[in-house]
């Protein structure tokens, strides 16, 4: 039997380096074989690298198993028996691999991977940000923050703060990354992302603004698809307003992609009337009111109502906001009770409102 202290003390081993492995665990074994219940084994996706779980007719197996694990993040439980070269097949919970055992021999094994702790990486100095850094560490998320020339005690709950964005390389690979810049070197905190080893970048941006950056990004020379692979809008449609409901929204894509292995969907169009995704909610707003540095280009102006009605003072816009009062003001009456005996006239169908009247709100949230 392995000593179960060297396999643990390796795992830990990998976890401080923050490379991806398996705790590979025996469970039972149908005589003969060489391994025992209890037996352990540390394994990354080229295979065992410390312990032992079975004779070298398993690791095929496990290897695959493995590789499989790490890239979904899910248990497995498998077992190792006497059959057809090749075949698998699963049984309940239970995936079976059949393999040419000369010794006849059966085992049943967990494999249980352990993922590198998954961390934020913020880019911005601003209200978002600093609600973007204050929010993720209490779902589980270490936080990064890049506030280029900003002051680093804004940002007491991140666990590394850089004032400078072009000096990332203490910031770890892997993560998830926010670019949360709200109209302040919007540019330069993109290259910023797309310069680190990351899971997935969420640019807080309407879509037409991203669509701008994007293509600017691109005839500066950065690869396409790292530029298409960034989502903006980024967050999930709560009808966000606030920066702290804003960083609400956006955390929600986070784990969303950090459940998923970090595979995120492009965001989803959204009735405007139904909440809007976290876009340029506050592209406007910078520390004590004052004016953005980085003006946005014409095509990227502000709509006339941003997430949940805003007017168009605040907004920017020469386009009044919808009248609200118009929705819904034409109801249908209920029709006289008919005389005993007489058959009930079918109802009118209720008025439907006047589109006009009800013209959808612009998402610039949402795009």
């Amino acid at each position: 039997m392995t000593n179960p202290h060297d396999v643990l003390a390796a795992a830990q081993r990998l976890r401080a380096a923050q490379q991806p492995f398996a705790l590979i665990t025996v469970l039972r074994v149908a005589p003969p074989a060489s391994a025992r219940p209890g037996d352990k084994a540390v394994a990354t996706a080229e295979g065992i690298v410390h312990g032992w779980i079975g004779g070298g007719c398993a690791q095929p197996a496990v290897t695959k198993t493995v590789r499989a694990a790490l890239a979904d993040g899910r248990a497995r439980m498998i077992r190792i028996a006497p059959a057809a070269e090749g075949s698998v097949r699963e049984l309940d919970e239970v995936l079976e691999f059949g393999m040419a055992r000369h010794s006849g021999g059966t085992l049943e094994l967990f494999v249980d991977p352990v993922l590198p702790q998954a961390r934020l990486v913020v880019i911005g100095d601003t209200p978002l940000a600093a609600a973007l850094a204050g929010l993720a560490p209490r779902v589980g998320l270490p936080v990064s923050v890049v506030a280029h020339g900003g002051d680093a005690a804004r940002f007491e709950d991140a666990a590394q703060v850089l004032v400078d964005d072009g000096d990332l390389a203490s910031v770890p690979a892997g993560a998830f990354v926010v670019v949360a810049t709200q109209g302040r070197r919007d540019l330069q905190g993109l290259r910023a992302a797309l310069s680190l080893d990351a899971r997935r970048v969420f640019f807080v941006a309407s879509a037409r603004k991203a669509q701008v950056l994007k293509a600017s990004l691109v005839e500066s020379g950065a690869d396409a698809a790292a530029v298409a692979a960034i989502i903006a809008p980024a967050g999930q449609p709560i009808g966000a307003q606030t920066p702290e409901e804003i960083a609400l929204s956006v955390l929600a894509a986070v784990v969303a992609a950090r459940r998923s292995g970090g595979a995120a969907a492009a965001t989803p169009e959204v009735d405007a009337g139904a909440g809007s995704v976290a876009g340029s909610v506050g592209e406007a707003t910078t520390d004590g009111g004052r004016a953005e540095a980085e003006a946005p280009p014409a095509a990227l102006e502000a709509a006339s109502s941003c997430c949940g009605g805003r007017s168009a003072a605040m907004t920017g816009s020469d386009e009044p906001a919808p009248d609200s009062t118009a929705v819904g003001t034409a109801v249908a009456r209920r029709p006289r009770a008919a005389a005993p005996g007489t058959p009930e006239a079918p109802r009118p169908p209720a008025a439907v409102p006047d589109p006009a009247a009800v013209a959808p709100r612009s998402s610039c949230c949402g795009g």
